[in-house]
């Protein structure tokens, strides 16, 4: 049966875990689920939202696109924020949707919906590739075409359509070979290049991330940054692509950028971008290299000949993918004598300076009695968490405390640490923590806030179902608090639509399975994290932040005076 059928593709395409939703559009691969348990799991859900998140996660951590499967119409619709997240992270996924049956096409049957249409490539921020399979000998075709859609050029999400009486049918049809990722390859003259425009160079910067990362990639990264003494600064949200705990680290090139590093990146006279598309909170805003022509001189490496010159006019543009790119970067010979140390020296100095918290505006030196110091609590996160636990988080003010303060290890060691959304969706923190932990059995540390966290809070159900645990410490200062940042900059003491009243989280989490406690001073969060650490169930940690706390740098009365002072 295509069902069956298709559920064999995926086993010889190496996928071990799928997430979805079940719906009746898709029975006969439930079924095909069912008779090929002993090689794939399919994680059952709560909503379409979550599972697209985990398998996004899945991806991540794998290095293989994630697999998530829903039923028509509204199981599409909500799987469509995952879609969007992995278009914007360039993360491999392949949705496969099931559909109305073929004899009832295009009468607005139940639930039906054109996802060529919702889902094209014409949208220009969902699938790279949408496909319908009519005939079920074709699967293993669209099968393999998805898997290698999805991870060659800049990967991204496709989208294939099931019809619910093709899924049903009778087929012969045997799986294709496992398919693997392209690797586009330097050009010789392009290297040639670069070693000359390094070389006419007083203040280079590396700005590296994106996807396609592998380890040994990483590692070659740094033994190009090494023999050339770069400073490597990662892209939004790619914080794991260089060890935050190497010498030639200059910091994280996102949002909330330490203000010294981005004068730097502003300094600097060439930037080689190795890997990230260079997006808008990448260049803050398209501030730190003016598009389309930047002042300083822009190398660009990305594994997409679309992407290059797309955006920003380089220099240099070269197409490689990051395994490809890296290796050929770390047999670049250097000098003997390079002119820029004290500048690279400086910049490492600057994010060491940045990791020191500094007072708060308007509140006191010394934390108020009984308040958290978030940035102390970062730090017993990094005492006690390993080297190899994934970090995760969704979309809000909470996240900055672990990307100012947090110094990840890094895919140079052996693994993906970091995941995180840089197409800022909330809610993708909770199911990506559960997935890494039922895909890797790691350790996974979630930070949420309270908006982020019922965003897709269900799916700690989904943990406790499928054996899976995390750790989350919620941050909750009743409301989103980022809107609330931005609404205090631009409509001052005019609080509209930002307020949250909020549930008992600890119940909550105790009702879906997972330990649950509340954390109201700093002296009480070690003993917490370290009773979850060792405990069988996930744990969920409740902080009350104070509201003035909306940064790590400054407070909502501090913007309110200067947003009404302009």
């Amino acid at each position: 049966m295509a069902g069956h059928l298709l559920v064999s593709c995926l086993v010889a395409q190496g996928v071990t875990h799928a997430f979805g939703v079940p719906g009746e559009s898709f029975l006969a691969v439930l079924d095909g689920f069912h008779a090929h348990g002993d090689s794939i799991r399919f994680i059952v859900n709560r909503q379409e939202g979550g599972a697209a998140f985990m398998a996004d996660a899945h991806a991540r951590i794998t290095g293989r696109p994630g697999i998530c499967f829903v039923t028509r119409g509204p199981g599409a619709t909500n799987a469509s924020i995952g879609v969007h997240n992995a278009f914007q992270d360039s993360t491999p996924m392949v949705l496969f949707i099931g559909d109305v049956g073929s004899d009832f096409r295009d009468r607005e049957a139940f639930q039906e919906v054109d996802y060529g249409s919702f889902f094209g490539p014409s949208t220009k921020g969902f699938a790279k590739r949408v496909e319908r399979i009519d005939d079920a000998s074709r699967i293993p075709e669209y099968v393999a075409r998805a898997f290698s859609t999805a991870m060659n050029g800049r990967p991204g999400p496709v989208v294939l359509v099931l019809p619910e009486d093709m899924l049903r049918s009778m087929t012969t049809a045997k799986p294709l070979p496992r398919v693997e990722a392209v690797q586009p390859w330097s050009d010789p003259g392009a290297l040639r290049t670069l070693r000359e425009l390094l070389l006419e160079s007083k203040r280079p910067f590396v700005i590296a991330g994106g996807s396609g990362w592998t380890p040994q990639a990483a590692q070659a990264l740094q033994r190009f940054a090494e023999n050339w003494q770069l400073p490597v600064g990662n892209a939004f949200r790619f914080q794991d692509t260089f060890d935050n705990h190497h010498a030639l680290y200059a910091g994280d090139v996102g949002i909330a950028i330490n203000p010294k590093l981005a004068q730097r990146v502003k300094d600097s006279d060439l930037v080689i971008a190795i890997g990230p598309r260079l997006g808008e909170m990448t260049t803050s805003g398209y501030t730190l290299l003016e598009a389309p022509r930047p002042k300083q001189k822009l190398v660009h490496i990305h594994a997409s000949a679309e992407e290059l010159n797309r955006v920003y006019q380089a220099d240099l543009a070269i197409n490689a993918g990051m395994s490809a790119a890296a290796r050929s970067l770390e047999v670049l010979t250097a000098p003997p004598e390079l002119p820029w140390q004290t500048w690279t020296d400086a910049a490492h100095a600057d994010y060491l300076a940045n990791l020191q918290p500094q007072p708060l505006p308007g509140l006191p030196p010394a934390a108020p009695r009984g308040a958290v110091d978030m940035a102390a609590v970062v730090a017993l996160l990094q005492q006690h968490l390993p080297h190899d636990a994934a970090i995760t988080n969704g979309a809000g003010n909470f996240a900055s405390w672990v990307h100012r303060f947090f110094r990840y290890h890094g895919l140079v060691k052996g693994h993906k640490t970091q995941l995180a959304p840089t197409s800022g969706a909330m809610g993708y923190g909770v199911p990506a923590g559960i997935a890494a932990n039922l895909v890797s059995g790691r350790i996974a540390f979630t930070i949420a806030g309270d908006g982020d966290f019922l965003m897709n809070g269900q799916e700690l159900a989904t943990a406790s179902q499928h054996g899976g645990k995390s750790i989350i410490v919620l941050l909750n200062n009743g409301m989103f608090g980022t809107i609330r940042m931005h609404q205090e900059r631009e409509y001052p003491t005019n609080v509209s639509g930002t307020a949250l009243r909020n549930p008992d989280f600890c119940a909550l989490a105790r009702a879906y399975g997972y330990a649950a406690e509340r954390v109201t001073a700093t002296d009480q969060f070690e003993a917490a994290l370290l009773r979850a650490l060792k405990a069988d169930t996930g744990t969920l940690i409740e902080v009350p932040l104070d509201p003035e706390i909306i940064t790590t740098r400054g407070t909502l009365s501090g913007i309110t005076k200067a947003a009404l002072g302009k």
